[in-house]
């Protein structure tokens, strides 16, 4: 009996042994999903300048503007608006081989011939990033829907030019219009000359590889009339923000760095209008890449 006890308690030992303890279950946090990873950017836009009737004599800013985009390493050349439909095609067979932002730029009967080809590259239902009509002439069509961005800078009471240019209806792009017949410094035959213009088309030109294709629905048309002795500044379109307590149209103003004629005019109000909160008003703005994520996220430190 003594032997048959000591045999027993050997053999609960050994088999304690040899089972491990049980361990509670640790719990696993879920693993942060990673950002996004920022768009790739878009290749080097394609742009292509039209001039207007006699362009190598009252177009020549167009050359001018080429010479700088060209400088900047970008593919700019201009045309005369008689060889419209031709470039056009061009252009078309060109996007067909190697897609790549396409840009229409054009004075007087260019700004006309910028406007045609975005027609013919709808019905090839290719997209046109970004066109800018500078005084195009009256006949000017209406915008077609295949325009992401579309710019017109115009004098409304000029006869060789004056082309007050809008949109097809159901157009979801980006479209600004800008009258600048109170400049009296400005004329049908120098208003492509700007040189601050230039500037913000070659600035405008350089963010478009960076910016994803987008037909945003809350972008808001704008139409201007610039004040005179104003210089231009092109936004894209207007973005509608809510008004917070205490906000005026002066603090709006500041704080978005928009002149306050441009809120003014936005919402077809007065500059001194009161606002109440929760009111939205239509505040302008431009297209700039979208932040990357890692830029945009915030460590949490405790």
């Amino acid at each position: 009996m003594v032997l048959s006890a000591v045999a027993l308690l050997a053999f609960s030992a050994g088999m304690a042994a040899a089972s491990p303890a049980k361990t509670k279950p640790v719990a696993v946090a879920p693993a942060a999903s990673p950002p996004p990873p920022p768009p790739e950017p878009l290749p080097p836009p394609k742009i292509y300048l039209f001039r207007g009737a006699m362009g190598p004599i009252f177009s020549t800013g167009m050359d001018r503007l080429s010479e700088k985009l060209t400088q900047a390493g970008f593919s700019a050349d201009v045309y005369e608006f008689t060889i419209c439909r031709w470039i056009g095609d061009r252009a078309i067979s060109s996007y067909k081989e190697a897609p790549a932002p396409i840009v229409l730029i054009g004075h007087s009967m260019g700004g006309l011939c910028s406007v045609v080809i975005s027609e013919m590259a709808a019905k090839e239902n290719i997209p046109i990033s970004l066109v800018i009509t500078i005084d195009p002439a009256h006949a000017t069509g209406d915008v077609p829907l295949n325009v992401e961005r579309f710019i017109n800078i115009f004098l409304s009471d000029s006869v060789l030019g004056g082309g007050d240019v809008v949109t097809k209806p159901g157009y979801r792009g980006h479209y600004a219009s800008y009258d600048l017949k109170e400049n009296a410094r400005v004329s049908h035959i120098n208003i492509e000359k700007s040189d601050n213009i230039h500037r913000q088309i070659l600035d405008m030109v350089t963010q478009l590889p960076r910016i994803p294709a987008q037909t945003q629905a809350d972008a808001v048309p704008l139409r201007y009339l610039v004040p005179a002795g104003t210089l231009v500044e092109l936004w894209d379109s207007g973005v509608r923000l809510p008004v917070r307590r205490g906000d005026t149209m002066e603090s709006i103003a500041a704080a978005n760095r928009v002149p306050l004629w441009s809120l003014a005019q936005s919402n077809s109000l007065p500059e001194s209008a009161p606002l109440t909160p929760g009111q939205s008003i239509i505040v302008p703005r431009h297209l700039t890449p979208p932040e990357p994520a890692a830029a945009m996220a915030t460590p949490n430190r405790r």
